[in-house]
């Protein structure tokens, strides 16, 4: 008997440079518990079960030699064969008696634990491979954990069952893909304080955006119950980010937030040891509200950027990490329970761009949430079990409820994902980003609606919203490599409206965002009519009603309800570009188009001609929509003064005269946004004749004018761009138009002002973008598709022009 060997290592003897002897989860618990327990990260206690012992029980039970018979020439693509081989070797260690020693040294220090937490402790049970969580693979989830383990006997009975997990067919699979020999591995085994998230909460959080690896944020998934659920898809999540360069600075307050359906939640069964955990339904109550406090996120985020920062500054580089947090029931702490290097997006090369792009998009079949930004096309496959996987083939599409660990062969065969269940930090996210595999996840209704067999397309190019068509539709696919691309002296700003396109855009070369449009979140966010929010007694459709109270039940009231919608999705794109400037259009409906939303129709009138009519600035101060205005004044003020986003830059609309933007700026400052006050900038948009005609007067009034060539071209050449008919006399390189645009930019330079241009022209004709450089013009503003193209334009026009 080997007496002088101790097995056991304490959290507190780890570092990170124990990976060898702990393997990469224990060594990592070690690490922070010894190094950032005091910085206010909560890391439950525990030890490890050394990989020598590992070893050393295979040792004493003279099992190698079995476990080489067992394996040795096998043949991973033969799923039978390899489920057979992996079903021996588990027999092989889960057969070996544990040496007197070892078992008496893990009842020990098991006891020792007792002592620290009290009788009513149990113990999670986690293996720890000795080459996961390494920087290009993280071996996530290939071995077993065993939770809630309770007493001396189930706690041997949960080590062995570890041991043996070694070689599960996931496990065998995936280490021949990554080039690792079986028998040069070993698993450790961490048993620590079980965390009682059943009683509450629990999630993964990343210290980058999974989907386009941007890196200033924290993305938080949770739901209730034990973190299981979440970690294999079986609940769509609720999802939260935090901006980290405003964290940073002090600003406390959620960037965004998604609130998922959370329909399931993982519990124990109490005394039943054939079936440890179990899911239960949620309450609609449950479902209805976030798993979390906006506390207990800024927490996760404040816990995520310490740990990011401590294991950058170790390795001398930047280490995007992957963590799983458990908020306990009981004593309501949060906790970390695992860090690992992020493997996917942080490795990805960022020089090169690639930008799928569809062609034709008819009505999707399906939606969920995107994970990555590809495009595929396949035969539809779907697969309810383990069996059916053998008839899968290379270039089908895997349509599922959810995907595990052992569906890992077939997936890296597909040419998409799509699943029913699951949030962006599932299974089937983490292994599809890992393979760079499209899919959409969290569709509800993928394996009902999606006919077997047909051919579908997966779409995920179209911001976060993932969708699945029918048929084969065409799409493009650009690459463009960005480290040899120069910058214009003119600025190249982009358009944008839609918040899920943000931090995906934001690769593209640019200057900032010379248009965001708050119309889109409005639409698509906040769905109501700000005066029915603010007035629901007006509204007298009983339906439109009850939606309005659905809308706005979880909010303390209907306005703040929008103040948080709006402010949130201005903020997105503010953080997307942060510092650079984002230039944010004040609402810019129509009467038409403020009536379609809901309880729109009550306070909305009828006008022959909208376009020139009640519309931008001329609503902001009028009694029918100036309480409207208020609280879209409330929302800038909460993004640019609560969370930080001074890079926002404000515009009025359709500010007809000199005497409107004198009322409209004077009401702003009653509402606590006066210009210059904490930097604010306030623009308008230079789109009506008689702001060029007047431009020195308007110039009195503000920091800057964004050329709106639609309307000016509109207002230019009297023609409705509504109107059909009439719609070949619409062309914004009439010689007139250009004209008025040159007078614009000039008119500006003269009075110092900062002068972009924010319409279409410039996407569309490139003549356009050559005229703007030639006058001279600081900024153009550009939809997202045409910014490279356009860019080389610019270049090479300012070469010409020799600047």
């Amino acid at each position: 008997m080997n007496t002088s060997t101790n097995y056991i290592r304490w959290f507190n003897e780890l570092t990170i440079d124990d990976v060898p002897l702990v393997g990469g989860k224990n060594a990592s618990l070690g690490e922070m518990y010894q190094e950032l327990s005091s910085q206010g990260i909560q890391i439950p206690n525990g030890f490890a079960v050394t990989a020598e012992a590992y070893r050393y029980l295979l040792d004493q039970a003279n099992a190698w030699d079995n476990l080489h018979t067992a394996l040795d020439g096998l043949n991973p693509n033969d799923v039978a064969d390899l489920a057979k081989r992996a079903r021996t070797a588990r027999d092989i260690i889960y057969a070996a008696p544990f040496p007197t020693d070892l078992e008496q040294q893990i009842i020990a220090a098991y006891a020792l634990l007792h002592t620290q937490y009290g009788d009513e402790m149990s113990v999670a049970v986690r293996s720890s491979a000795t080459a996961e969580d390494l920087p290009t693979a993280s071996f996530a989830g290939q071995q077993d954990t065993y939770l809630n383990v309770r007493g001396e006997v189930a706690l041997l009975e949960a080590c062995k069952r570890c041991f043996a997990s070694l070689f599960t067919d996931r496990a065998i699979h995936y280490r021949i893909d990554q080039g690792f020999d079986h028998f040069k591995l070993a698993l450790s085994i961490g048993i620590m304080k079980m965390v009682r998230s059943d009683l509450n909460a629990s999630g993964v959080m990343f210290s980058l955006d999974t989907e386009s690896g941007f890196e200033n944020v924290v993305f938080i998934t949770g739901a209730y119950g034990l973190g299981e659920n979440v970690v294999q898809g079986a609940v769509d999540p609720d999802e939260f980010y935090v901006h980290k360069p405003t964290y940073n600075q002090g600003y406390r307050t959620v960037l965004k937030r998604n609130l998922g359906s959370k329909k399931i939640k993982m519990i124990y069964s109490e005394g039943c040891t054939h079936e440890p955990t179990r899911n239960i339904a949620t309450s609609d109550e449950e479902r209805q509200r976030f798993c979390i406090t906006d506390q207990d996120v800024l927490t996760l985020a404040d816990y995520a950027i310490k740990i990011e920062q401590h294991y950058s500054k170790k390795a001398g580089m930047a280490k995007p990490m992957d963590m799983e947090w458990a908020k306990d029931g009981l004593d309501g702490s949060l906790y970390i329970v695992q860090a690992r290097p992020e493997t996917v997006v942080s490795q990805q090369n960022a020089f090169v761009l690639e930008q799928y792009t569809l062609k034709n998009a008819p009505k999707p079949l399906v939606t969920g949430h995107a994970v990555g930004s590809k495009i595929a096309t396949g035969v539809a496959r779907i697969v309810n079990n383990l069996n059916e996987l053998k008839d899968f083939q290379p270039g089908d599409v895997l349509v599922a409820d959810l995907t595990t660990p052992d569906w890992e062969p077939v997936m890296k065969i597909a040419s998409a994902i799509v699943t029913n269940r699951g949030g962006r930090t599932c299974h089937a996210a983490i292994i599809s980003r890992e393979l760079g595999v499209p899919a959409v996840i969290g569709c509800e209704n993928a394996t009902t609606l999606i006919q077997n067999n047909s051919i579908v397309t997966v779409s995920c190019a179209e911001g976060d919203k993932g969708n699945v068509y029918v048929g084969k539709l065409d799409f493009d696919i650009s690459k463009t490599d960005l480290s040899s691309l120069k910058r214009p002296k003119t600025k190249i700003m982009l358009n944008l409206g839609n918040p899920e396109l943000a931090f995906k855009t934001r690769f593209l070369p640019n200057d900032g965002v010379g248009l965001a449009r708050m119309e889109f979140i409005i639409t698509e966010y906040i769905k109501a009519h700000p005066m029915a929010l603010i007035h629901p007694e007006r509204v007298k459709n009983a339906s439109e009603r009850q939606q309005l109270d659905a809308l706005t039940k979880q909010f303390p009231s209907p306005q703040a309800y929008f103040i948080q919608k709006l402010s949130e999705g201005v903020a997105t794109i503010a953080a997307a570009f942060y510092p650079k400037p984002v230039v944010v259009r004040m609402s810019d409906f129509k009467t038409n188009e403020y009536a379609t939303l809901l309880g729109g129709s009550w306070f909305e009138f009828d006008e022959a001609n909208p376009m020139i009519g009640f519309r931008g600035a001329s609503r902001y101060t009028h009694l029918a929509y100036a309480e409207g205005f208020a609280l879209e004044c409330a929302a800038m003020k909460r993004v640019r003064d609560e969370m930080g986003f001074t890079n926002v830059i404000l515009m009025i609309p359709f500010c007809r005269r000199v005497q409107e933007a004198e009322k409209v700026l004077n009401y702003m400052a009653e509402l606590n946004l006066q210009r210059g006050e904490n930097g604010l900038e306030i623009y308008v948009m230079c789109e009506i004749p008689n702001n060029v005609i007047q431009i020195d007067a308007f110039s009195h009034y503000f920091d800057g004018f964004s050329i709106g060539s639609n309307d000016l071209t509109q207002l230019t050449l009297g023609v409705d761009r509504d109107s059909a008919i009439i719609a070949e006399d619409f062309d914004e390189r009439d010689a007139g138009v250009k004209e008025m645009i040159r007078l614009a930019s000039e008119g500006a330079k003269r009075n110092g002002k900062h002068c972009g241009l924010c319409g279409q022209a410039p996407s569309d004709y490139p003549e356009m973008a050559e005229f703007l450089v030639e006058i001279g013009i600081d900024s153009m503003s550009l939809n997202p598709d045409t910014v490279l193209k356009t860019t080389q334009l610019v270049l090479d026009t300012e070469k010409r022009l020799g600047r």
